[in-house]
């Protein structure tokens, strides 16, 4: 059932919001250079690798100049990126993740490699065995108020008890939480 409603939502949010993914496209080539469309390796359900895509909200080649994490006040993050992450836009191509069946509309947002370290084998596997999320439990409650230690938790809690009801309360939140005070 999750999938079917992934395939219909995505699908349908990806025809309407075309438009405004060509404007917001337009806008990042137009504040600086680069690609409009940042993608980078995560990891996916069973742990395999995939190729996350998001508009891009940092200068080029930002992932050379720090950490994989930012903080608020991140030199790397453009104009039209503090945009896009405030109101969460950034994320809108993850529609095609969505699609491809690498995502879902709702599940822990997915990890670089590198986290793997915060993980000890059991979480690693369990927090794997749902497919990454759009949006996911940590960011429709804490938003990016969340510590690492609440985030890990959360996304723990949601690979353990992820049913329909909950994917459609994760859903309702991360709308208020977005429309509410956005990322930053």
């Amino acid at each position: 059932m999750n999938r079917v409603l992934d395939l219909l939502v995505s699908g349908c949010a990806t025809a309407v919001l075309s438009p405004v993914m060509i404007g917001i496209a337009v806008a990042v080539k137009l504040e600086s250079p680069g690609p409009a469309i940042y993608t980078q390796t995560r990891v996916g359900r069973g742990g395999r690798p995939f190729r996350v895509l998001k508009f891009r909200s940092m200068v080029q080649d930002a992932d050379q100049q720090g950490p994989y994490f930012t903080a608020k006040g991140d030199p790397r993050v453009t104009r039209v990126g503090a945009v896009l992450r405030k109101t969460s836009l950034d994320e809108l191509p993850q529609l095609v993740n969505v699609l491809r069946g690498e995502m879902s509309l709702v599940g822990p947002r997915p990890d670089v490699p590198a986290q793997r370290s915060l993980y000890d084998e059991t979480e690693w596997r369990d927090r794997h065995r749902v497919r990454p999320g759009l949006t996911g439990l940590a960011q429709a409650t804490l938003r990016s108020d969340a510590t690492p230690q609440q985030r890990k938790a959360l996304d723990l809690q949601y690979a353990n008890e992820h049913n329909l009801l909950l994917d459609v309360k994760v859903l309702l939140l991360t709308v208020r939480q977005v429309l509410g005070r956005g990322s930053y």
